[in-house]
């Protein structure tokens, strides 16, 4: 075993081609830890380098008439934002690249976002929400990172949405506590405003069942007054009708006095005159020698002439009496009173006066006729009638003279002013008449709609008394509650509850729970943390580049038996192993920098690590041989998937969840994760327990099994030789 090592040894020494081989064999291993671990340094420090596109379309919204527009608040803060390269696009731009691959993502805040924000002060508050596209094509980790950075924002804008709004609540609160502090005296006025009214509640159930009966008396009093509507209007017009006919009466009235008032007059002047003719015959008669006996012949002449003046008389009369029904028809009419009776007494005084002119004439007709009669009397006799008759004729004269004046003066004036007084008064009352009729209208407009009102009231009244019961009970519960807060709270503990500080309780419920990190194994980078599974990953492919490229048999294999030609030449691999293990796990420290704790326990990890792959690979392909480098390429496969060196085992498959305990890649790595973050010797042994076991159940396998199988695989191999495709 021991000259099968050494001859390996010089011939690598002496034959340069060999020894650059090996070189490079050695060296090629470290090279595929160190590339990965440096790719893998720190791949969220580079997320600046990103392209996401993002997207405004926010139209803002107003909140108690002030203008808030996040989608632009968001975007001014991204472009201080050096998390990813933000690209402030329009959507069509947006969506043609990441489409296309230049850009990994695309954030949009919708035109509803703050509106929808906005709803928070609202009884129906809803969720705002981003649109977030991303091309998984491009990049598998890629859309992980952006998707990151999109749920960063949310986050971001979450917080600082909730900060602002419990800054405001806070502010709130502590004015309410502040106010309700001012106001403890109203509050108090308030409570006994509660327990008064559960005092007075029976008088108010009272006062609501008496609303509702003079409601209805009211509604009853509205229907009798919409019913004497017609009626008005009936007797509004008929009135007016009146009132117009008596107009036109006294019109015609005083159209007619104008018309007979010549007429009057003249006939009063024939009166006169008769009474001057009467008077100047009996003058004549008395200065005359009158002859008896022509007596008849005079006495006629006389008396056709005194009852011409009685004629004359009693058509004035007639007209005067006329003029009075005139005047009482109008005192029917509802006229003035006085007026008419001023009407009246002219008018009467103007008959009496005509009267007793009237009997003086007819007295002296009578007088006539007695003269008649007694012609024949003594002559001293007739001298005196004549002279009587030549006095009252006088005197008829007079008063004739004295009624004309007094009817020019005074009667005519007086009756036409009357009626002028008594024409403007009916203008007066049909004005006023005319007036209720416009309103009457209105009066009905009016009952109708209190009508419609009183019965919406008494609707009203009616609901309130039905919910009375309701109200009663809760306002009794109120009372009740105060009662039991009274006695169970102070209230000016709530005041200072209240009374907290707002930028504190803003700062408190943007970050309720704040996160103490305490790294019991910190590892300052993403690289270091990945260079054990990159570093064992390394070894295991430096043991395949080997047995890729050097035989597992020696020339002159039957001068050395098969134990001493499998150890002999695992020993030769195994070293070229180590020096493989020690440059990666320098590289890592040195070079790299990557962050180990235990650098020294790092490289004997590494060391054991390759002790226990080289063991697996090697005797794989000694005993099996180009099967056996099959089965060693199947066994990386399925250690890279699920040993659990890039993620945790318990989001793997389930099969890879199987096999992961019997996978020396899980021991390795954790082992050497142990020397890297800081070592737990329990665990540790745990992992170099479990290792080295199958490293020994590899040399157990080369050391019994291969002479055995070799002599099957060998026919295996000369086949595949002989095919002239494989060496």
């Amino acid at each position: 075993m021991w000259r099968i090592f050494k001859t390996d040894s010089k011939n690598i020494g002496t034959n340069w081609v060999a020894a650059i081989l090996i070189g490079g064999l050695i060296l090629l291993p470290s090279l595929y830890a160190w590339f990965n671990i440096a790719a893998s340094w720190n791949p969220y420090g580079q997320t600046d380098q990103i392209p996401v596109g993002v997207v405004n379309e926010d139209a803002g919204a107003m909140v108690r008439d002030k203008k808030i527009d996040v989608g632009k608040e968001l975007v001014e803060t991204l472009k201080d934002n050096d998390d990813m390269d933000w690209r402030f696009v329009n959507r069509d731009k947006a969506m043609d690249k990441v489409e296309y691959g230049d850009y990994y993502a695309v954030i949009v805040i919708p035109e509803n976002f703050s509106k929808k924000l906005a709803t928070v002060i609202s009884d129906n508050p809803k969720k705002a929400s981003v649109e977030y596209y991303v091309n998984e094509k491009i990049n598998a980790i890629a859309p992980k990172i952006t998707e990151k950075g999109a749920s960063v924002i949310v986050d971001n804008i979450s917080s600082n949405f909730v900060s602002t709004v419990n800054g405001v609540i806070f502010d709130m609160f502590n004015d309410l506590g502040l106010e309700i502090e001012k106001d403890l005296p109203d509050i108090k006025k308030f409570e006994n405003y509660i327990f008064k009214m559960e005092k007075d509640l029976p008088r108010i159930k009272q006062l609501i069942n008496e609303s509702l009966t003079d409601a209805s008396s009211a509604e009853e009093i509205i229907n009798k007054a919409q019913g004497m509507v017609p009626k008005a209007k009936q007797t509004t017009n008929d009135g007016l009708a009146i009132i117009n006919d008596t107009t036109a009466f006294l019109t015609e009235a005083e159209n007619r006095l104008n018309e007979i008032a010549p007429k009057v007059k003249a006939d009063l002047k024939k009166v006169q005159n008769m009474a001057e003719s009467a008077n100047d015959y009996i003058t004549k008669i008395q200065s005359a020698d009158i002859d008896f006996s022509a007596g008849d012949q005079l006495t006629d002449q006389v008396l056709q002439r005194v009852n011409g003046g009685i004629q004359t008389i009693e058509t004035i009369e007639k007209a005067l009496n006329q003029l009075k029904e005139t005047n009482n028809a109008n005192k029917s009419q509802g006229e003035e009173q006085q007026a008419q009776q001023q009407s009246d007494q002219q008018i009467n005084q103007a008959l009496q006066q005509l009267a007793a002119l009237k009997a003086g004439l007819q007295e002296v007709k009578g007088n006539i006729t007695e003269i008649n009669s007694f012609i024949g009397e003594k002559k001293q006799q007739v001298d005196n009638r004549l002279a009587e008759l030549q006095t009252k004729t006088a005197n008829v004269n007079t008063k004739i003279d004295a009624f004309m004046k007094e009817y020019t003066e005074s009667i005519e004036p007086t009756i036409l002013a009357e009626v002028a007084k008594a024409k403007g008064t009916l203008a007066n009352a049909k004005e006023m008449l005319s007036g209720i009729q416009e309103t009457i209208p209105e009066v009905e407009r009016i009952l109708n709609r209190t009508e419609d009102n009183l019965g919406k009231g008494e609707d009203k009244l009616g609901y309130i008394s039905s919910q009375f019961p309701y109200v009663n009970a809760k306002v009794n519960q109120l009372a009740d509650r105060i009662r039991e807060i009274q006695g169970e709270t102070d209230i000016n503990e709530i005041i200072e509850l209240l009374q907290n500080d707002p930028d504190a309780e803003k700062s408190f419920f943007s970050e309720p729970v704040q996160l103490n990190q305490n790294k019991l194994f910190p590892i300052p980078n993403y690289g270091s943390g990945m260079t054990p599974f990159y570093t064992v990953l390394a070894i295991w492919v430096g043991a395949l580049l080997l047995i890729s490229l050097l035989a597992t048999d020696v020339k002159s294999s039957e001068l050395y038996s098969v134990r001493q030609v499998y150890y002999g030449r695992f020993l030769t691999f195994l070293s070229i192993g180590f020096l493989q293990t020690i440059i990666v796990s320098l590289g890592d420290i040195y070079l790299i920098e990557a962050y180990i704790k235990q650098p020294l326990w790092f490289i004997l990890f590494g060391l054991l690590s390759c002790l226990v792959f080289m063991a697996i690979v090697y005797t794989l392909v000694s005993v099996f041989g180009d099967v056996g480098k099959a089965m060693a390429i199947v066994f990386l496969v399925l250690q890279i998937a699920g040993s659990g060196g890039t993620y945790p085992v318990v989001l793997l498959p389930e099969f890879f969840q199987t096999i992961n305990p019997f996978l020396p890649f899980t021991y390795a790595i954790d082992l050497m994760r142990e020397a890297v973050g800081g070592i737990v010797w329990e665990r540790a042994i745990h992992d170099v327990t479990f290792l080295s076991l199958f490293g020994i159940g590899g040399l157990l396998i080369g050391t019994f099994l291969k002479a055995s199988i070799n002599k099957k695989t060998n026919v295996l191999m000369k086949k595949s030789k002989d095919s002239g495709l494989f060496h």
